[in-house]
């Protein structure tokens, strides 16, 4: 068994079943719903949504805060004195998760991180595949582990269209004018994480499905796919029609292994119901 444990925030879009499955533990971020504030994951999205639509506001996220890291850091401390922590963060530039946690390690020579410079499903790629690596070499040391998943990460590329673009506005991720002139224009913007960054990198117009197909379609050509897995998430709302469009697109494309993932909470509240994303990694 291995000695380093992984961590990483609830944004990811990991499961708790699939963080028990691969020993990963999970940080929770949160969203503010009024004047309630929930951990991610707490509360099933559709019913937040519509929580926020009786109160007629819309659900506001935060990063996770220093107490949560070192609550997190702590329990596996106790419970594995002598586990070296690799903390996978979400990028850094879009929360204070990464700051909060380095506030937590200050003191611990146990705990090693970086900023994976990815969100939702793009960081449950980097984790996932960092943790199978782990599980596959046991015996890796913990500066070969965060070596080897620090240019995994370089490698990942994930891209999402929102369903809503007022979720995008309401959380500062998206201009008034750019929100007035897409929905005007019955836009439908790609967003992508570009050093850490999201940007809308290309416009689409017409229904979800044939744009779902083309956000996929976009991303494939930035070089050549590591075919062994790809990432699929949708929010709340997402038709079905569109869910078989785009995994059908994915198989036809070379990929082995299709993974869905449901955006939880804090996912949910950026991207509005209705989003889809794709996540792969170039290959080496």
């Amino acid at each position: 068994m291995s000695n380093i444990v992984i961590v990483t925030e609830s944004g990811s879009d990991i499961s708790a079943a699939e963080a028990a499955e691969l020993g990963v533990e999970i940080v929770p971020m949160h969203v503010s719903i009024g004047d309630v504030t929930i951990d991610d994951g707490s509360l099933d999205p559709a019913e937040m949504l519509e929580e926020c639509r009786q109160l007629g506001v819309l659900p506001h996220t935060s990063g996770s805060m220093p107490a949560d890291f070192a609550a997190v850091f702590d329990r596996i401390h106790a419970e594995r004195p002598d586990a070296h922590i690799l903390y996978i963060a979400y990028s850094a530039v879009t929360t204070c998760s990464f700051e909060s946690a380095r506030t937590a390690a200050e003191g611990r020579d146990y705990i090693s991180m970086f900023d994976s410079a990815h969100v939702t499903i793009g960081l449950g790629l980097v984790v996932r595949k960092t943790a199978e690596h782990l599980a596959a070499n046991p015996d890796i040391t913990i500066s070969e582990l965060l070596e080897w998943s620090q240019a995994y990460a370089r490698r990942v590329r994930m891209g999402f269209i929102p369903g809503d673009l007022g979720y995008l506005r309401a959380g500062g991720r998206l201009s008034n004018a750019a929100f007035v002139g897409a929905t005007l224009l019955r836009i439908k913007p790609i967003i992508e994480l570009i050093d850490g960054r999201l940007v809308a990198t290309k416009k689409l117009r017409g229904k979800m499905e044939p744009c779902a197909l083309g956000l996929i379609d976009h991303l494939l050509v930035q070089g050549t796919p590591d075919t062994s897995t790809a990432f699929l998430v949708r929010s709340c709302g997402l038709p079905l029609a569109i869910q078989q469009a785009a995994e059908k697109r994915v198989h036809e494309l070379g990929f082995s292994e299709v993974r869905w993932y449901d955006t939880q909470n804090v996912i949910t509240s950026h991207c509005g119901p209705g989003s889809f994303a794709f996540a792969f990694a170039l290959a080496e």
